[in-house]
């Protein structure tokens, strides 16, 4: 959204802001500590130590205190770049298989289970050179048999376990063009534990459990299918790439390679490339860097290095002429326009960086002002796509009302010619400095982020010092740099465009679903290396709480309630003027939220609010839900004043431009008929219905002709209003509050603030028989999602809700994830859980989703169906389980902005204390049968509405009827227009 400001003095000034001028020298040192010697960067916010142990063992630790946690990432420098010609998406299923343990975890009896494996190693060679279709089904049902005797000594999951049990969070993998990470965020009082589990994973990984995971990689293949994004997306690879991997080659692969898979070639891939001098240990959060990197390398000392082999590739040639890719699907029609570049570690790549953020920054890049805010384009922006071989600048534009593809190719390239030609404002760089400066703020708040990015500069071979001078680099960037950078780079004849058009995919081949027998998951046996980690021992992490009546400030400013966090940690802050009311009271506010984007003054224009904000390195955004609207502001604290007169003086002064209406209503128009081709919001409708009826939130919208009718005066008026009315300020900065109201003006100078009007209220209906929401779309996959409203919020539940959801449908460890992908693989994403309400006065809701192949449908649903009505009994899941609730609430800090979101959430519950403690108490001391009474009182042979979304053509309407009454929804009956 955009905005308006003070006066014209005021606006001279802003244009002359220079927040940063410091430039910091980011220098190599080495230093000798602990026995260690390791390389640092002067000035590095992130305070990181690079090691490298003697077996070639990459090492990076950001140390930082802020909240007991650490993220680890263990990345690998290969992925599908480095896929054998004849095995591609190896790289991608060996990371899912590492995950199903060694020889000493994740078996009942190694002894016993090892002959069987490698029976189904030479099965798979046999089935992998076997071209008669007969044979291979033969062979087939021997892996599928064998695979069952050999499941009997698995033990399934057996890696969550171990990290569920140290409270682990966010356990998972995902495998890239030259990298494959894994990643963990634990408490900081289980690093022993963490360290001697992955030594151990990646010692010797053994591949059982195949043929389910494959199953897995299967559904994740025919989900990339339906996904009109994705295959637009390897298209431009495939067309900008044609000599290297990341155009011959996709991640996930081929479906012929996936049908043929061979458990040598992944074993022959992990010892070739899971050798310590391609590996790298990243930690950030709350840990003593000598005391980690010591235990790192007594961990991973038994890795050998190997020499890498080198991944060589044809240089690309030159693009002469465009080159043209077309993409069909049911989606909506968008277009893509991409150019290459050099890779990670040139200069050119931070140029390209640079070059993103001239086009589209958000605010006042040249396709945000040129293209978005003059409404010449639905919506549209640049993205660097960097990488250690080749970057890329993609373009992705979406065309609005009565425009071709074409037509939005043409504007694009457009903007492009500015560049090359100067056609830009002499300050956006000098914004965009700034802007990166305050971003490298947030980043740095954040443990994720810093691991993240130190892994990605590991990976790609990015020098972290280069990485680090990005933004001092770029004060010394001119105009005329970025016009021989675009005019080398960007030109009208040097790029590939995929045009994504609606209509039919005939090349679709579809990886068919083959017979598998469900497999035992033996989900209560452990093994002797589980008992091991778990005995080891672990200083104990005392939890803190949050006390509202300390931890948040409150006060009033002219009868206003002021709710504040002081920021201690940096210069940053976020402002927030709230409203009880929003779409439920005026189907016009959200409109007029969003009409806000395009508004000025009598005094500038829009283009000139967003230009202004953008300097401050301040951003704004106005939003209308339901039942809330939320002005928000950020930005750094020495230009506070300034960013809350630009809101203000917006907000209040705004004037009605009928020709922006015009194009924000036809905007709107087509943005709505594309939500009618995206199968997710299809779901969200359905979901809707199924909690409200056929008069829910989510139709809850105007007709066309009500849009027609709208007038510009009308939604001016409700802009105008809102700073008269009744709302909240919410605060989180660097100033006391008393500083705060010293310094904040209301929004308006008027202290009679108008109540908010009543709202429609939408109730939410009971569950009393089954019944079956369907709604056609032309997918290969299915889509079923169980919903049932249950009971009023009460607060005592939160403990058993807390422990049922993590035990049932949480994480990989869970029954319902057990059951349904590893022993029966019937799906890539499925889970259940018992949701709690927003609101003290909402219900409970039951919900379970299981996303599968047409052809798995009747067994999927069986499946679900079968846990829903009785739930298995797995005493110790449940013990994990509630040690890693205590843990993971033990070491949890609620911090930041984070503390006046939770404090909003704890009042709309009536609740006056913080309730995780309560569960934190409470939880541990519940027992199975009081889980399994929840279950039977909640779950256990209920009725429920079946939300689906599938191909008509590829679900029998007799195996719908089987289920409930069905009622087939059209698109017009879901979305209300």
């Amino acid at each position: 959204m955009n905005l308006k400001s003070i006066s014209v003095i005021a606006f001279v000034f802003l244009s002359h802001v220079t927040i940063f001028a410091q430039v910091k020298k980011y220098d190599w040192k080495e230093a000798n500590e602990g026995g260690y010697t390791y390389r640092y960067v002067t000035n590095d916010p992130t305070n990181s130590r690079f090691y490298t142990l003697k077996n070639g063992l990459t090492v990076i630790l950001s140390p930082s205190k802020k909240v007991p946690r650490i993220q680890a990432y263990i990345a690998t420098k290969a992925g599908s770049k480095t896929d054998p010609s004849d095995h591609t998406g190896l790289a991608h299923y060996l990371e899912h298989m590492l995950f199903k343990g060694t020889d000493k975890f994740g078996s009942k009896d190694w002894a016993k289970e090892k002959p069987l494996l490698d029976q189904i190693d030479g099965l798979y060679e046999q089935y992998n050179s076997t071209k008669d279709e007969a044979k291979r089904k033969e062979i087939y049902k021997q892996i599928d048999q064998v695979s069952g005797e050999a499941a009997k000594y698995a033990i399934a999951n057996e890696y969550d376990k171990l990290m569920s049990e140290m409270g682990a969070e966010g356990t998972n993998a995902f495998t890239s063009f030259e990298q494959t990470v894994y990643t963990e965020d634990i408490p900081n009082n289980v690093i022993d534990k963490f360290l001697a589990v992955q030594a151990e994973r990646f010692r010797n990984p053994i591949l059982r459990l195949f043929h389910t995971e494959l199953e897995a990689v299967y559904e994740e293949k025919n989900r990339g299918l339906d996904n009109d994004g994705r295959k637009s997306v390897e298209a431009m690879f495939e067309a900008m790439f044609p000599n290297n991997n990341y155009g011959k080659q996709t991640t996930i692969g081929t479906v012929e390679h996936l049908k043929n898979p061979s458990l040598k070639a992944i074993r022959e891939y992990f010892n070739t490339y899971y050798v310590p001098n391609n590996m790298g240990v990243i930690m950030s959060g709350d840990f003593d860097p000598n005391e980690v990197v010591k235990k790192i390398d007594q961990a991973f000392s038994y890795m050998k290095p190997k020499e890498i082999p080198a991944y060589t590739f044809d240089a690309e040639k030159d693009i002469k002429q465009p080159i043209v890719r077309e993409v069909k699907g049911p989606e909506s029609e968008f277009l893509f326009l991409g150019f290459r570049f050099p890779g990670a570690s040139t200069k050119d790549a931070q140029m390209l960086n640079l070059l993103g953020n001239m086009l589209t920054n958000g605010s006042a890049g040249l396709i945000d002002l040129d293209l978005v805010k003059s409404q010449k384009l639905l919506g549209a922006g640049a993205f660097p796509y960097v990488l250690k071989d080749y970057s890329m600048l993609i373009m992705q534009a979406n065309p609005s009302q009565g425009q071709s593809l074409d037509d939005v190719k043409s504007l694009i390239l457009g903007e492009l010619d500015k560049l090359r030609k100067g056609d830009f404002s002499d300050d956006l760089i000098t914004s965009i400095v700034n802007n990166e400066k305050k971003s490298e703020i947030s980043r740095n708040e954040s443990y994720s982020n810093r691991a993240e990015e130190l892994m990605d500069a590991f990976t790609s071979g990015v020098d972290w010092s280069t990485e680090l001078s990005y933004s001092d680099n770029l004060t010394k960037i001119t105009k005329k740099d970025i016009m021989d950078f675009a005019a080398k780079y960007l030109n009208d004849n040097n790029y590939v465009v995929v045009y994504k058009r609606k209509g039919i995919d005939d090349s679709i081949v579809k990886v068919e679903k083959p017979p598998i027998t469900p497999v035992v998951v033996n989900r209560d046996d452990q093994s002797l290396f589980l008992k091991t980690i778990a005995a080891m021992p672990e200083s104990k992490i005392a939890p803190v709480w949050l006390d509202y009546t300390k931890d948040v400030q409150k006060t009033t400013l002219k009868g206003l309630d002021v709710i504040a966090v002081q920021n201690k940690d940096n210069a940053l802050f976020s402002l927030t003027y709230r409203y009880e009311m929003g779409k439920w009271n005026n189907k016009l506010l959200s409109i007029a939220a969003d009409y806000l984007e395009f508004l000025g003054t009598k005094e500038k224009t829009s283009e000139d609010f967003s230009k202004a904000f953008y300097k401050l390195a301040s951003d704004f955004s106005v939003s209308s839900g339901n039942e809330e609207t939320r002005i928000n502001i950020s930005g750094l604290n020495e230009n506070f004043e300034q960013t809350v007169a630009l809101i203000q003086d917006l907000l209040n002064n705004s004037v009605g431009d009928q020709e922006a209406l015009e194009a924000y209503i036809g905007r709107l128009k087509k943005s709505r008929t594309n939500a009618k081709e995206n199968k997710n919001l299809i779901m969200e409708g359905l979901r809707s219905y199924a909690k409200y009826g056929a008069k829910n939130p989510f139709n809850n919208v105007l007709t066309d002709q009500e849009l027609d009718a709208i007038k510009a005066s009308d939604l001016v008026a409700i802009l105008h209003e809102l700073a008269n009315t009744k709302h909240q300020i919410l605060y989180y900065g660097p100033k006391t509050t008393s500083q705060l109201v010293a310094t904040l003006k209301p929004l308006n100078s008027n202290t009679n603030f108008a109540t908010v009007q009543k709202a429609n209220t939408f109730e939410e209906l009971p569950t009393p028989e089954n019944q079956v929401l369907f709604t056609n779309f032309d997918m290969k996959q299915a889509e079923v999602f169980w919903f049932r409203n249950s009971e009023v919020y009460n607060s005592k539940y939160s403990p058993t809700v807390a422990l049922f959801n993590m035990y049932f449908g949480g994480g990989m460890g869970s029954i319902v994830f057990q059951t349904i992908r590893e022993s029966k693989a019937l799906a890539y994403s499925t889970y259940a859980n018992f949701a709690s309400p927003v609101k003290k006065e909402n219900h409970y809701s039951v919900g379970a989703y299981v996303g599968t192949q047409a052809d798995k449908f009747n067994e999927a649903v069986v499946g679900m169906n079968e846990l829903l009505n009785d739930l298995p009994d797995a005493p110790k899941a449940l013990d994990i389980a509630k040690v890693s609730l205590v843990k993971s609430l033990a070491s949890d800090r609620i911090t930041n902005a984070n503390i006046l979101s939770n404090y909003l959430s704890a009042q709309r519950l009536g609740l006056t204390s913080d309730i995780r403690k309560d569960i934190y108490e409470q939880a541990p001391k519940l027992s199975f049968t009081d889980l399994k009474a929840f279950h039977n009182k909640e779950m256990s042979r209920k009725p429920y509405v079946y939300c689906i979304v599938a191909k008509d053509e590829n679900i029998k309407m007799e195996d719908l009827q089987k289920l409930g009454e069905v009622k087939k929804l059209t698109l017009q009956e879901l979305f209300g227009y």
